[in-house]
């Protein structure tokens, strides 16, 4: 549904989403192998709110992961609206700044500014909250007056909309064949009560949910622009946040798949008591799940109550990752370093976990403080909350800082080491690749999946296969999913090892954060983006930066 308040003139939104940092988790080294592929995944938030506005307004949505907003853009609108989390922080001010250059009162909503309201001084207005009330009051503003106030106005919800009631994403304002996967959304919040976690401060921990029908609609909306992303990943705070309702949808989703003869992969992220589920996880396979995030954080039982999380030893977790396995689904996970529990012993124990559950995809990163959260809370009271961008955390360890930093490099390059990485996936070509079901060539067969095969294929074999220094490793694998029949395998191997093996280089030469959120990383990002003559201008006289 639109907004339902009655406006008087009509105006002009232009929607921003910030560039992101890169890390890990985005696969940015890897889009030059896709032909086309400029980002990892469009913003449901945003493209929402878009959708929401009144029916006589205008809206024009831009991802600067994508192209870089113009003068032209900012020139065309009568307001301007950005949402980002706490990673696009430096992002999100530089849209701000841009926007009053042109004269554009600027509106910042969504998880960063929801989180931490004070991180955002310079913007005109502040949307608090998720979608209701606030967008309404915010809406019925600018309706009247897009001049910019005379100081900042903050707008927080208080009646959310039911997500019943939210209208379907503005897809065709996304150009979809410029990402490397699709977004889709069926619910809301999580039960549960991680102490690093934001989501039940900020979503709630009783999930609030779309209709199965609504899901259908929005996946007939992605599939019919042409060149859509193969995969489209749910981005669900918990996919099984309510079981029952996850099990409800799913045989809808099976049915959809076979009515459009299976055009596409799903993934998800879940917590991983998933492994307890068989009807879900079997109902999972049959609608092509092929990936689930899972938190596993650390393979240290003790740790776990630690931090909340005991859920994850709901089932021992070798067995809880075999038991995904056996349905198809291939673990990717995040891991924490710089617990108040790690030990000299916590990097071999992360270390013979990579080699033990050989979970291929591996997000390791240091322990961060998220405002709203019991961790933020619990440092604040221990005076542990640190504030130097300098440092690769804002978490005053217990252990030195340079000994946790230290021991995530080594975690890492033991992780992307090319043997390792490709021993892992060899392992997923024995034990969960064989457990996917068979989908239906006619779905497969289109002229944008042929296209994207023959690019992608040509520059793996050449990028990879032939010009890279691991290329040994590669073919190994390659061949041992080649025997297998298995050669959508060897283009995936390809594609995620190209990009965490360069990542990992990188990340080991100094240029990322340990932890992709503090301001190093910002500023590693903001420097990249700049010329080869800006850069060096910076190094050469610094002095006039600091002036």
């Amino acid at each position: 549904m639109r907004s339902t308040v009655s406006v008087t003139t009509r105006r002009r939104i232009l929607c921003v989403f910030p560039a992101y940092t890169p890390s890990f988790g985005t696969f940015s080294h890897a889009y030059p192998l896709m032909g086309g592929v400029k980002a990892f995944m469009p913003p449901q938030g945003l493209l929402v709110i878009a959708a929401y506005m009144p029916e006589s307004w205008e809206y024009r949505f831009i991802d600067e992961n994508i192209r870089r907003a113009s003068a032209q853009d900012f020139a065309w609108a009568d307001a301007v609206f950005v949402s980002g989390m706490h990673i696009q922080e430096g992002q999100i001010h530089d849209i701000g700044r841009r926007a009053h250059a042109a004269g554009k009162v600027a509106v910042l909503g969504g998880p960063s500014v929801s989180g931490a309201r004070e991180k955002y001084p310079d913007f005109d207005y502040l949307h608090v909250g998720e979608i209701g009330d606030a967008t309404d009051r915010l809406i019925e503003r600018l309706d009247a007056d897009v001049a910019r106030p005379t100081q900042q106005v903050v707008f927080e919800t208080g009646e959310r909309l039911a997500l019943s009631d939210f209208p379907a994403p503005a897809y065709e304002a996304a150009p979809l064949k410029r990402y490397l996967i699709g977004s889709l959304q069926f619910s809301s919040g999580c039960p549960y009560r991680c102490e690093f976690c934001d989501i039940p401060q900020l979503y709630g921990r009783q999930p609030r949910l779309k209709t199965p029908e609504q899901m259908c609609a929005e996946l007939d909306a992605i599939i019919s622009q042409p060149g859509h992303p193969a995969v489209v990943y749910f981005v669900d705070d918990n996919f099984i946040a309510n079981r029952k309702a996850t099990r409800e949808m799913l045989p809808h989703l099976v049915e959809w798949q076979k009515q459009n003869n299976y055009p596409l992969q799903f993934a998800c992220e879940a917590t991983l008591n998933m492994a307890k589920q068989p009807e879900i996880l079997e109902l999972m396979r049959q609608a092509n799940f092929m990936t689930v995030f899972v938190g596993i954080e650390t393979p240290e039982a003790d740790a776990l109550k630690g931090i909340d999380k005991t859920h994850n030893a709901a089932v021992p977790m070798y067995e809880a990752i075999e038991t995904l396995n056996s349905y198809g689904l291939e673990v990717t996970s995040g891991i924490i370093l710089g617990l108040d529990s790690d030990s000299d012993k916590s990097e071999q124990n992360l270390i013979d976990f990579i080699d033990k559950s050989a979970i291929p995809v591996l997000t390791i990163n240091l322990l961060q403080a998220l405002p709203k959260t019991p961790l933020w809370d619990r440092l604040e009271r221990e005076g542990r909350l640190v504030h130097d961008a300098a440092l690769e955390s804002n978490v005053l360890f217990k252990r030195p800082h340079d000994t946790v930093v230290a021991s995530w490099r080594r975690a890492i390059a033991h992780a992307y080491e090319p043997e390792q990485l490709f021993s892992r996936f060899k392992h997923q070509c024995q034990t969960t690749y064989p457990n996917r079901i068979k989908t239906p060539t006619k779905g497969k067969l289109t002229f944008t999946n042929l296209r994207r095969g023959l690019i992608l294929g040509f520059n793996i074999i050449t990028r990879v296969g032939l010009l890279s220094d691991y290329r040994k490793p590669f073919w190994s694998a390659a061949g041992y999913a080649l025997k297998r029949g298995q050669i959508e395998a060897v283009f995936n191997m390809g594609f995620v090892a190209h990009h965490l093996i360069r990542f990992t280089r990188e990340a080991l030469r100094g240029e990322h954060n340990a932890s992709f959120y503090a301001a190093k990383a910002a500023e590693a990002e903001d420097a990249r983006r700049r010329s080869w003559w800006e850069n060096a201008r910076r190094k050469l006289a610094p002095e006039r930066e600091a002036a």
